[in-house]
């Protein structure tokens, strides 16, 4: 007989993306579940974090001390050997406002360590997390999605019942596609990455000690990644042309490609490769970019990558998953309120059109990235383009690549909705604090209308405790 459980929300895949929608939502009071179908700690890729995960969303997870308390690798910007500049050229995230004093650095982790944080961090704000309980199905009743099937470590089937299923299960999803539509791949990224691990790799002189490097050369592109003093993450990024050199022996494929970059090959001279443990595999995973045609049914939400990846030589896949998380709840803590002002469509339609958003910025700006026969100055300039911004060219920048271009007050200044929502200031300091804080976000920004204004006519704008969706004033007025 299987067993059926009943709860407001079922949270698929235990990464980033689902770890902070479960949390986000159990803080509000709801019941969540949260299915994972592997046992962690488990191996994961996707090692470089930006200052908006850091210290935008975690603070608001609360997972702030654990991340601190874990001793990652401090990453204060990206060392880049690219383009028509034959010399490597730094950027720093401090150089933009938005991620001034503390909020300029971010972390470079292990993500057997990290998302394991997150998935604790989870469990004690409240969410029923269950590992090795596979998903293999949704079910559908009357058009909506009400639920999900299962199977446990044990052979053991369930059924989860809730009033809104988050599928956060990544690329390999097996339920991204109940939405309806298809995957729409880029014909731009159609890439494939090889990658493993090294012990006693060089570090560059401080403070860019912690950064992550990336080098282009003439068949893709390195990272390089410190994960800690010892270890280090290598990964090559190949064109689609280039796939006949790694359908032989993957470990001596990633050596004769090292060898080919003499920047890598340098700082890897005095090396050895991982062979053994979790880092022990020289990996290979197919780096294309996607979107899926829609984000949600009555029912069904997909976030992070079950939704859509991008290119990650700037390392915004953890951003877009943790940041898409935080959207969705949004959405879902307004339609599980019990004075819910907003119909469902708009809740969603809401979360859809910004995730989407700020795909398209990370999208338009790497196409452009790509163009190997510009110097830095023109980059700067094309994320200029690519976001609007009326800040520097070298501002806007950073801003993109540490996450930040949204202008999203939970990413650049999530103190102010902590203090709102912990009530350590009464109404009246708490309207003379955000005023002080729009008028910090303005500086930063270079704007000088309100954060809290709707991006697109009719829409709708966060809550004062960031963690719901309202109307605009001059509409709820």
């Amino acid at each position: 007989m299987t067993e059926t459980i009943e709860t407001d929300v079922v949270v698929v895949g235990g990464g980033p993306s689902g770890s902070t929608v479960a949390t986000l939502v159990a803080q509000q009071g709801h019941r969540v579940v949260q299915l994972e179908k592997e046992r962690f700690p488990r191996y994961q890729i996707g090692e470089s974090l930006l200052p908006s995960t850091v210290q935008g969303i975690c603070r608001l997870l609360g997972a702030s001390d654990e991340l601190e308390a874990a001793g990652f690798p401090l990453k204060r910007g990206g060392t880049f050997r690219w383009g028509a500049n034959p010399e490597p050229w730094t950027f720093a995230f401090g150089i933009s406002p938005k991620f001034a004093g503390t909020a300029s650095t971010a972390y470079q982790v292990e993500r057997m360590k990290f998302d394991q944080i997150l998935l604790e961090n989870a469990r004690k704000h409240g969410v029923d997390v269950r590992e090795e309980h596979a998903v293999t199905d949704v079910i559908e009743e009357d058009g909506r999605v009400v639920g999900v099937r299962c199977t446990d470590d044990a052979g053991v089937r369930r059924e989860f019942r809730a009033r809104y299923v988050v599928d956060a299960s990544g690329n390999t999803s097996r339920i991204h596609g109940r939405v309806g539509g298809k995957r729409q791949y880029s014909e731009f990224f159609r890439n494939i990455a090889l990658f493993g691990y090294f012990t006693g790799g060089k570090r560059m002189p401080a403070p860019t000690e912690g950064n992550i490097l990336a080098v282009a050369f003439n068949a893709g592109w390195f990272w390089y990644i410190p994960l800690s003093d010892e270890l280090t993450s290598v990964g090559v990024v190949l064109h689609p042309d280039e796939l006949k050199r790694i359908q032989g022996d993957r470990a001596s494929a990633l050596l004769e490609l090292i060898a080919d970059c003499p920047m890598i090959a340098d700082y890897l001279s005095e090396a050895e490769r991982v062979t053994s443990g979790p880092y022990g595999e020289v990996r290979v995973r197919k780096d294309y970019s996607y979107i899926q045609e829609k984000f949600w049914r009555p029912g069904l939400v997909l976030a992070g990558d079950a939704a859509c990846f991008i290119d990650p030589v700037f390392s915004s896949g953890v951003h877009l998953a943790t940041y898409s998380g935080l959207l969705a709840a949004r959405s879902l803590n307004t339609a599980l309120g019990t004075t819910a002002d907003v119909d469902e469509t708009a809740l969603f339609e809401e979360y859809e059109l910004r995730y989407r958003q700020e795909y398209a910025r990370f999208h338009d700006f790497l196409v452009a990235f790509y163009d190997k026969h510009s110097d830095e100055k023109s980059y700067f300039w094309k994320a200029k383009r690519v976001t609007g911004s009326a800040a520097s060219s070298v501002e806007s920048f950073v801003d993109l690549v540490g996450g930040g271009s949204s202008e999203e007050r939970a990413l650049i200044d999530a103190g102010s909705y902590l203090d709102r929502r912990d009530g350590e200031i009464d109404d009246m300091i708490w309207s003379v604090a955000e005023a002080g804080a729009r008028i910090q976000v303005q500086a930063a920004t270079g704007s000088t209308e309100d954060e809290q204004v709707p991006i697109r006519a009719g829409g709708l704008v966060p809550s004062p405790d960031g963690l719901h969706w309202s109307l605009p004033k001059q509409t709820a007025a």
